[in-house]
């Protein structure tokens, strides 16, 4: 099994930052947080997008929209028949180094295979392959990942992958600058929503 064929099951769920207007092709960047905040080092993916929310250091790109999905993986997909030019996932994701270890991908259609979609729940590799099966397709793609300490049941992150946070950050914003940008859009009032319950898939 390779490490792209591990990156397979998830399960919180958060609002979105900067939502293109009903009807207008989306554009852009698309960085989605995914992750259980209930699921310790499985809510790394949350922890990221937030920071990045927050806005503290250089100015993202115009164009880059900032959602935390948690578990929500209809959301996800939905979101993407917007029509983006580059999606940004930031996940947990078992690569095989140690705890806290980072790791950046390009994911591609022949790194899906397929898989059920789960509208209750969020596995990210049968959002993305069950997308051209909702009228999409799959935009230039590129994982932010971390290798987890953790993932049982509880709240808060282990030192390592905490720590791992903020590089993460960094990458993603390396990451932003190199990929197509779009004209701003204006940032939706509510950034964060409440988590939605807990629930593995």
């Amino acid at each position: 099994m390779s490490a792209r064929d591990e990156w397979d099951e998830r399960s919180t769920g958060r609002a979105a930052h900067g939502r293109p207007t009903e009807g207008q092709r989306a554009g852009g960047v698309l960085v989605a947080g995914i992750g259980n905040l209930f699921l310790g080092d499985d809510g790394f993916g949350p922890e990221v997008v937030r920071g990045l929310a927050a806005g503290a250091g250089e100015p993202l790109p115009a164009g880059v929209r900032i959602v935390d999905y948690g578990i929500r993986g209809m959301h996800l997909a939905y979101d993407l028949l917007d029509g983006y030019d580059a999606l940004v996932l930031v996940d947990a994701y078992p690569g095989g180094g140690p705890p806290g270890e980072l790791t950046v991908l390009e994911i591609g259609p022949d790194d899906l295979g397929t898989g059920e979609f789960d509208a209750h729940g969020m596995n990210p590799v049968a959002v993305l392959a069950n997308l051209d099966h909702l009228g999409g397709s799959l935009p230039l793609t590129h994982l932010v990942g971390c290798t987890p300490a953790g993932v049982e049941e509880g709240i808060g992150l282990s030192e390592a992958v905490a720590a791992a946070v903020p590089r993460a950050v960094a990458a993603v914003r390396a990451l932003l600058h190199r990929l197509p940008a779009a004209p701003s859009q204006e940032p939706d009032p509510a950034l964060m929503s409440a988590p939605d319950p807990p629930r593995r898939t």
